[in-house]
This record gives C-alpha cells, structure tokens and sequence, in this order.
C-alpha cells in the first residue's frame, strides 16, 4: 500500500515558501476512501491550489495514479483556516 501522505507531503513541500507550515493528514472514510487533507499557511494557498485549480487538480491525479495498482479511492482536499 503506497504512503499518499509521504507523496502528497513532498510535493506540496517543493510548491510552497513555508515548507514548515505543511499539515499533511490522512482519514478513512466508512466507505473505504482514504481522504488526504492539506493544511498550509494561509499566503501559500493559492500556490498550492493553482491558476483556476489547476496544482491541485495534478496533485489530485498523481495521488489517483498512485493508487490504482492497490484499487483505492483517494480524495485530496485544501483545508483553508
């Protein structure tokens, strides 16, 4: 089973200008979907989430990619505070 918090953790490490302030988290859902949440400081949201969500959306796909050898569902979320 990969480690999609490691993956997501790392990449999002590389785009942002505060790499301490990234809060990686990983929850279950009932229904088997492994939700990853992303918590980053607030002047590097936009970085993270892109031009029209276009960072996020390829985040969200290498994640998916990740999975598809195991057959898992994975959503990758941005928790804005």
């Amino acid at each position: 089973m990969p480690d999609y918090v490691d993956l997501v953790d790392l990449i999002v490490k590389k785009l942002v200008t505060n790499p301490d302030d990234v809060t990686v988290t990983e929850a279950r859902s009932d229904a088997g979907v492994i939700l990853i949440t992303i918590k980053v400081a607030q002047e590097d949201i936009g970085r993270v989430i892109g031009k029209k969500g276009s960072t996020i959306n390829a985040i969200r796909h290498v994640a998916k990619a990740a999975s598809i050898k195991s057959g898992e569902r994975v959503d990758v979320d941005v928790k804005e505070d």
